[in-house]
């Protein structure tokens, strides 16, 4: 009997007969299947994607592109639909798009405010439907699911290349008119190649009527009720817009210390983190995903033992856990010596002191030039004069201190304990953080600028706390209350695709491209707590990134663990180091420094120096830096890059891939992924999985990148379950004595999956 032919099928055939040409695939026995559903109600293309996707192996990759063929064909006649347009022409008019979004108030008005209808329309014309091919399965399903733009049932609008416009279109607006189209061209070039991926937030919020566009936000926790729980309000306020939160819970007082003279009334750190805890339940990111918090504490805070490091096990009293936040441990360089203090058995001796931080500062009198009481957490270690170890002895040898002690080792043995059991507390290596700071200008000698990092870990930018000055009645009865606005972090996000951009050749070209955009997001968002909103003006941090580090790899057949891959580490982020400090530099040239900019080593030329950075390409930078100024005060960060990473089609951040084939789960999908660029010869460098490689590699790796890194890298330590407590504490030293500023999860092979904010995938 002859088969009738319809529409659908015919089309699906010759999409078929197309791939199977492009990607050297034999399709034959799908174009057999379409043929024989002739006779039954089945859609021809959903049955091509099922049929793709349960194909995918290390034998057959490419089916992940043919899926998405498949998906993409979907997606555009859904639009097509909704829009009112032909399906064949794939994308519709962007004007009517964007008049359309901004009626039904899902769009800013701000689009049609600042473009005309001729501008929007030259700008439709650089749209490349032909790049959706791009996209791999996942990284397709991820950024329609997620990312674009759909009405208030959420019928599909908005089309991924219409995504990318629209973001450059939204972080352009304030360039000057007559060159803001050539620079929207640019930025979409940047983004539909995939080049390169913006934070989570801007790839989500740009363009929209809602939202904001950072990633991390980091706060420091006064020593006050009033500086508790206007921290706590300012947590929610930026949870509810999907910010990810780091919190420094420092100079909190301990348990047992006093509260206004009366002994032993502090009921110490560790209530104030579980209220903490309930906000980031309770503030759900519209029902999306719980908020985000991570909380930092000091190893030389006396509640370091007395609960801290326990508030995420499953043992002990419930009364004092916090499951649902994440936890760092601020860590001087002295207590990582004191872990090596033996006695002549080999037993480790070496003493570590806790205090309240309210404690030290009635008793040992440390002052700042304003008269403002001083904490042993307001004191480093640089490297030629030990400002921290001064004044932490002086702590120990004071007779009416109170203070509790431990062996060094113990406390380590807490952290590790943990770490197995729930993958935190993150390591956070205050010493070396403060020391690389390249604005630690104005707040005195050997004094502390930052106390902890974020959600991540990748960011590392000046903090101070928020403190009311004064509460009033104004004339028309309304109570006030002022704020002196700490230093509150914010940093803007965004990730070079490095296979892409590296073998691409283009580098140079897309990280211009790419600080403008980040530069812009500064002056774009708004963001609902006010003092951050003031230290994003100040400093105008970006974090510039990365992710596909071990895509790259295999792609240039270098092996992880190997001399060879921490080398070209070291060559290739100096490049990129050097091209987003050009870049920042160029922007201050055209619009200005940040305003901190005079006094800091990024003038004086210090920040050069520390790197050795002597090449007669870096002097001429220098110079250039000294004389036209620098836009940003913080410029790199390398954050974890999971879900962009895959929207990129590439490797997570700067991670060693899971296995060469995996099922990827998260709550509404469940999919089979392999190794991007898989083949005979690349299996060879993906082979191992993540656990069985030697994580010393790794740490070497992350060394020579962080050299030029002026910021923090989410980096993960994968290790066995049933690793021994020597060889997880020899992996934190080599990490400490290999200069790395913080380590991320430690992720061992018997823990469930770890939810990580999406905030900082960039």
């Amino acid at each position: 009997m002859t088969i009738a032919m319809t529409d659908d099928m015919q089309r699906v055939l010759d999409q078929l007969t197309n791939l199977s040409s492009k990607y050297n695939m034999d399709t034959t026995a799908l174009e057999e299947q379409i043929k024989n559903i002739a006779t039954t109600s089945k859609d021809p293309s959903q049955e091509a994607l099922f049929y793709a996707l349960n194909r995918i192996s290390m034998d057959q990759p490419n089916w992940t592109f043919v899926a998405a063929n498949f998906y993409l064909e979907q997606i555009y006649h859904e639009a097509a639909r909704n829009r009112n347009y032909d399906p064949k022409q794939k994308y519709g008019s962007l004007f009517d798009l964007i008049t359309t979004l901004t009626e039904t108030g899902i769009y800013s008005t701000a689009l049609l405010d600042t473009y005309s209808k001729a501008e929007i329309d030259s700008l439709q014309e650089e749209i490349s439907p032909e790049r959706d091919e791009l996209f791999n399965y996942i990284g397709l399903f991820l950024l329609v699911d997620r990312y674009i733009a759909r009405d208030h049932n959420r019928n599909i609008y908005e089309l991924p290349q219409e995504r990318f416009m629209i973001i450059a279109m939204t972080l352009m607006q304030n360039e000057a008119p007559e060159k803001r189209v050539d620079l929207i061209k640019e930025a979409y070039w940047a983004l539909s190649n995939l080049y390169m991926t913006v934070a989570t937030p801007t790839l989500a919020n740009a363009g929209k009527s809602y939202g904001q566009l950072s990633s991390c936000f980091i706060d420091t926790v006064d020593d006050s009720l009033d500086g508790i729980y206007l921290n706590n309000w300012d947590i929610a306020r930026l949870s509810k817009d999907g910010g990810g939160i780091g919190v420094y819970y420092g100079k909190v007082r301990a348990l047992g210390s006093d509260i206004k003279k009366f002994k032993g009334n502090s009921s110490g750190v560790v209530p104030w983190i579980r209220l903490l805890n309930d906000t980031a339940v309770s503030v759900d990111q519209l029902g999306q995903r719980q908020g985000a918090v991570a909380i930092y504490l000091d190893v030389f805070h006396k509640d370091i033992m007395n609960g801290f490091l326990d508030l995420k096990t499953n043992n002990g009293d419930e009364r004092r856990k916090a499951h649902d936040i994440f936890t760092g441990v601020s860590i001087p360089n002295l207590f990582m010596e004191q872990l090596s203090v033996t006695d002549e058995d080999g037993k480790s001796i070496g003493e570590w002191h806790t205090f309240c931080p309210h404690q030290v500062k009635q008793i040992m009198g440390w002052k700042d030039e304003n008269g403002n009481a001083l904490g042993l957490e307001d004191f480093y270690d640089e490297t030629d004069k030990k400002y921290f170890t001064e004044k932490y002895h002086e702590a120990v040898n004071h007779p009416l201190l109170p203070r509790k002690t431990y062996r060094a080792m113990d406390i380590m043995a807490r952290i590790m304990v943990a770490q197995l059991e729930t993958g935190t507390p993150y390591m956070f290596y205050r010493d070396e953080v403060n020391r690389q700071n390249p604005n630690k200008h104005g707040r005195g000698e050997g004094r502390t600028s930052i106390y902890c990092s974020n959600l991540c870990t990748e960011i590392a930018q000046n903090m101070s706390t928020t403190q009311i000055v004064r509460e009033y009645e104004d004339e028309e009865g309304n109570i006030v209350i002022v704020r002196k606005p700490g230093e509150f972090v914010v940093c803007n996000l965004s990730s070079v695709n490095l296979p892409n951009a590296v073998r691409g050749d283009v580098l140079e070209r897309l990280i211009r491209i790419q600080v403008r955009m980040l530069d812009n997001v500064i002056d774009l968002n708004t963001i609902s707590v006010g003092q951050a909103q003031v230290t994003n003006k100040k400093y105008r941090a970006v974090g510039l990134g990365t992710f596909g580090w071990h895509h790259l790899l295999a792609l240039e057949h270098i092996h992880w663990e190997s001399d060879e891959a921490v080398a070209y580490a070291d060559k290739v982020y100096e490049d990129i180091a050097y091209y987003t400090i050009q870049a920042s530099m160029e922007l201050a040239k055209e619009k200005g420094s940040y305003s901190a900019f005079a006094g800091s080593e990024w003038e004086t030329g210090r920040y050069f120096e520390r790197r050795s950075y002597d090449s007669e390409r870096w002097n001429d930078l220098k110079e250039k830096v000294a004389t036209n100024g620098l836009r940003n005060g913080w410029l790199m960060a390398v954050a974890p890059n999971s879900s962009t990473a895959k929207i990129g089609g590439s490797t997570d951040g700067i991670d060693p891939l899971y296995a060469v084939e995996f099922a990827e789960e998260k709550k509404n999908f469940k999919f089979k992924v392999t190794a991007p660029d898989l083949d005979h010869v690349t299996y060879n460098y993906y082979r191992r999985a993540r656990h069985e490689l030697d994580q010393t590699w790794s740490i070497k790796q992350n060394a020579a990148r962080q050299r030029h890194v002026d910021q923090g890298i989410s980096f993960n330590l994968y290790v066995r379950h049933d690793i021994k407590a020597r060889e997880l504490l020899n992996l934190h030293l080599a990490a400490w004595e290999n200069g790395l500023k913080t380590t991320y999860y430690v992720r061992s092979t018997s823990q469930t999956e770890i939810d990580e904010c999406e905030a900082c995938h960039s």
